[in-house]
């Protein structure tokens, strides 16, 4: 079966959400990247963006969140337009609270956390880096879609 592995353009703060993000889900990064790593990019980085990240990949069990900060050059994400969401299927009531709780510190409640009318725990948030969750526990699926 196929996963779905998302990716995420930052403006110059990829390394301090993924690091928020990691210290959420745990575990460490398969791959950081910096633009100084790779000289030959095929485009030119300023000094400022020399630091900054190419590519960077957090597994999440089965799964990798991947991002990197956009160079000047391409120009800026809108951090205000409407991103899509990242769902997470939580493997019980428990896990999808600490999740929730944890990923919308510094955030925007858009729904919290509960019993949801078509039978899952359910809830929705943007984060304080402007990327959008939903957070899903289903239990007749626990954790599977």
């Amino acid at each position: 079966m196929a996963l779905i592995n998302p990716y995420i353009n930052f403006n110059g703060n990829a390394e301090e959400a993924f690091n928020f993000y990691r210290s959420v889900f745990g575990g460490e990064f398969a791959t950081l990247m910096r633009f100084k790593d790779m000289p030959n990019a095929g485009f030119d980085i300023t000094e400022n963006e020399a630091n900054q990240i190419m590519h960077i990949a957090l597994p999440i069990g089965k799964n990798v969140l991947m991002a990197n900060d956009v160079p000047e050059l391409l120009g800026r994400v809108s951090e205000d337009e409407n991103r899509s969401k990242i769902s997470i299927s939580a493997e019980s009531r428990e896990e999808a609270d600490r999740l929730f709780k944890g990923l919308s510190a510094g955030g925007a409640i858009e729904m919290p956390i509960g019993d949801s009318p078509w039978g899952s725990y359910f809830g929705m948030f943007r984060d304080k880096y402007g990327i959008e969750w939903m957070v899903d526990f289903d239990p007749k699926h626990k954790g599977e879609l």
